[in-house]
């Protein structure tokens, strides 16, 4: 009989699988993203928004979408990773609320249900003011890994 695995400080039991990182992208590093934080319960990233504005001025909205879908998804393959396992998205959402001409946004990713099999997370863009300028909702499948 195996005895069981001895618990960490905050009392759960500790993974045996390693935490996946974050790797950027082609398009991810052609549009400026920087990543501040990575954890299972927050993803935090900034992208410029000169690059990445549309004829108007304006950050491009596909943008926002591309990196909102990024930044989310990162957080769900590091919470697949906890469990040997990795993320794909299977559907996204977007509410554009105010503009952005300038500066620098701030994308965070946090979980709004983190299972076995699919995960959810909120992905919020800020820009300076820490004005919501966009609200992604994504949702990721966790499967095996393809070796």
């Amino acid at each position: 009989m195996n005895a069981p695995a001895p618990k960490d400080d905050a009392g759960s039991q500790p993974s045996e699988h390693e935490l996946w990182k974050i790797t950027l992208g082609e398009l991810d590093e052609k549009m400026g993203v920087k990543i501040l934080e990575e954890s299972v319960e927050r993803v935090v990233a900034t992208m410029p928004v000169a690059g990445n504005r549309q004829s108007f001025g304006l950050l491009h909205g596909g943008a926002s979408l591309a990196v909102g879908e990024a930044v989310g998804s990162w957080a769900a393959v590091i919470h697949a990773s906890t469990m040997g396992k990795t993320a794909v998205g299977v559907d996204v959402s977007a509410t554009h609320h105010r503009p952005a001409r300038e500066g620098q946004v701030t994308i965070t990713a946090t979980p709004i249900h983190l299972g076995g099999t699919l995960t959810t997370h909120e992905v919020l863009i800020t820009n300076e003011a820490g004005q919501r300028l966009c609200t992604l909702r994504i949702t990721n499948l966790l499967m095996k890994r393809h070796k």
